[in-house]
């Protein structure tokens, strides 16, 4: 038996959105279970998300520190953004925002892992990337504002943050599925081996 997620939708009789925000919305499905019950199923639509784990030649990651009001932390997390626009490049957003969030520029690109946040809740889905020949970018950084303008830059040896996360003192969920994908790759069959940066992502089709 292969191991592998699939697609599959079930039958909707209705639908609502009862509340639509700035980025998300909130949408309720009634759905048809296996037995032909309906039920109501409530979730976030989510317009997906890229993630860079941004990895120097002394083996630190690029890590910043952010306040996240939902949960009432301050979290080191590694630089990520919202897909801007349907169909959009996820490699140009990655390198947007690492630009915009460290004003740094990166030589090689693969992807290092493909997750879906919160499935239960939320359709939102997160293309992470490994960024490695990283360099200064050229011209001025990017203005910051909001949350943003709090935010602290460090690099930090991978493990630190491996021991970190499993000590539970590290929560975001990019940054712990990142480092421990890095880790996890290295042991396996090297980051060499990594898909392509362009490589196809069925959540969130884009032209490359």
């Amino acid at each position: 038996m292969t191991i592998k997620d699939t697609p599959e939708e079930w039958e909707i009789r209705a639908t609502d959105t009862p509340f639509v925000g700035n980025k998300t919305s909130v949408r309720t499905d009634d759905v048809v279970m296996p037995d032909g019950t309906v039920v109501g199923r409530d979730y976030q639509v989510h317009p997906g998300s890229v993630a860079v784990l941004a990895l120097d030649e002394a083996d630190r990651v690029l890590v910043l520190r952010q306040y996240r009001h939902p949960v009432r932390h301050k979290l080191w997390e590694i630089p990520a953004g919202l897909l801007d626009v349907p169909g959009e490049n996820p490699l140009h957003a990655a390198q947007r925002e690492l630009y915009e969030e460290a004003h740094v520029k990166a030589e090689d690109w693969r992807v290092l892992t493909d997750v879906y946040t919160t499935p239960g809740g939320c359709d939102e889905a997160v293309r992470i990337f490994l960024a490695r020949g990283l360099s200064e970018a050229e011209g001025e950084r990017f203005a910051v504002a909001e949350e943003e303008a709090d935010m602290e830059l460090d690099r930090v040896p991978v493990a630190d943050l491996v021991r970190g996360v499993l000590a539970g003192e590290l929560h975001n969920n990019c940054l712990v599925v990142g480092v421990l994908s890095l880790v996890a790759a290295r042991a396996g069959d090297g980051l060499d081996t990594l898909r392509p940066a362009q490589a196809p992502w069925p959540a969130r089709p884009f032209e490359a």
